[in-house]
């Protein structure tokens, strides 16, 4: 249920905004695997168009962090505050991905960036899926968290079921409250979200025990290394990370859900298709190009021309 209501959602919102999509990002600092948000939202600026000419692909916050300009290339090495096998397997990252552009000069590898790295969003919203609300788990802990660390600037608890008062008290004022319909698309705003503060120390709660809870406190330095890194990987893996159902009965339905046509419904094939069914038939997953559908539906690019420059004294290093 909530991976169809999920795939749902962002199918709604590639449609309906220019945001860039994501699922299942780690979204904590001092241990990321402590929360994972549903969807990430990234909000995009102006210069998207610049950061879409670069690369499809993800860019590595270390290869964005280094001492690497697009100005004069520069040694390697020194580009790094890191091991030297992290700052080699980064340098050559960030050269497959078309980041950086290598110059040789007595068989050393001298790097820069094509271009300057751009600050191509505004916000970040993340989403927590909730379609049923009688089954809420540690949703309350979870948006907790969320609202403690502010890594996002707005936080949004996203739901299929009708919201009640009591339901709105059992989370943090911050959290908006959306109910979507994912069988009409239909999206009622119940509460607005409030802004977080980004740009200030946030708590991350670790983990509770009966007498204390364990945190740590996480710089906005962290935060917004943190923030640059849900924003490249957003951009990098978009939302479309499933597969297709390998049965007679698995179908595309619009926007690239995968759909089974025998129960009528949106699958999780890694999870509900398979000799576990007792209507699975074995057969060739249905060709979906998901790629040209996400560049054709959001302002992520799938083979951009790359920016191709010289620099002027480059010919020293021949």
């Amino acid at each position: 249920m909530e991976f169809g209501f999920e795939v749902s959602l962002c199918s709604y919102l590639e449609a309906t905004t220019d945001w860039i999509l994501a699922r299942q990002l780690g979204a904590a600092v001092a241990e990321p695997g402590n929360r994972i948000i549903d969807i990430c939202c990234v909000i995009p600026n102006q210069s998207i168009d610049t950061r879409t000419q670069i690369t499809a692909r993800s860019i590595p916050t270390a290869a964005i962090d280094s001492a690497v300009g697009p100005g004069d290339a520069v040694y390697w090495r020194d580009a790094f505050d890191c091991h030297p096998e992290r700052a080699r397997s980064v340098t050559d990252h960030a050269i497959e991905i078309g980041f950086f552009e290598v110059e040789r000069n007595g068989g050393r590898r001298y790097i820069r960036q094509v271009a300057r790295y751009p600050q191509w969003y505004d916000r970040l919203i993340g989403i927590e899926n909730k379609p049923d609300l009688s089954r809420p788990g540690n949703l309350e802990q979870q948006l907790r968290l969320d609202v403690s660390l502010g890594i996002f600037d707005e936080v949004v608890l996203a739901t299929e079921s009708y919201v009640t008062r009591a339901h709105l008290n059992r989370i943090p004022d911050e959290v908006g409250v959306w109910r979507f319909d994912p069988q009409n698309g239909d999206r009622t705003v119940i509460r607005e979200p409030q802004q977080l503060p980004t740009t200030e120390t946030g708590v991350e709660l670790l983990e509770n025990h009966s007498l204390k809870t364990d945190i740590a406190l996480i710089t906005a330095e962290q935060k917004q290394r943190k923030r640059t890194q849900l924003a490249e990987r957003s951009y990098g893996k978009g939302w479309r990370t499933y597969d297709f159902p390998a049965c007679v009965h698995g179908a595309a339905e619009d926007g690239a859900l995968p759909y089974c046509t025998h129960y009528g419904c949106l699958v999780d094939a890694s999870t509900d298709c398979g000799v576990g069914c007792p209507e699975f038939a074995s057969a060739d997953p249905p060709a979906v190009d998901t790629a040209a559908i996400r560049d054709d539906r959001s302002p992520w690019v799938h083979q951009p021309d790359g920016i191709v420059r010289t620099q002027s004294g480059l010919d020293r290093f021949f």
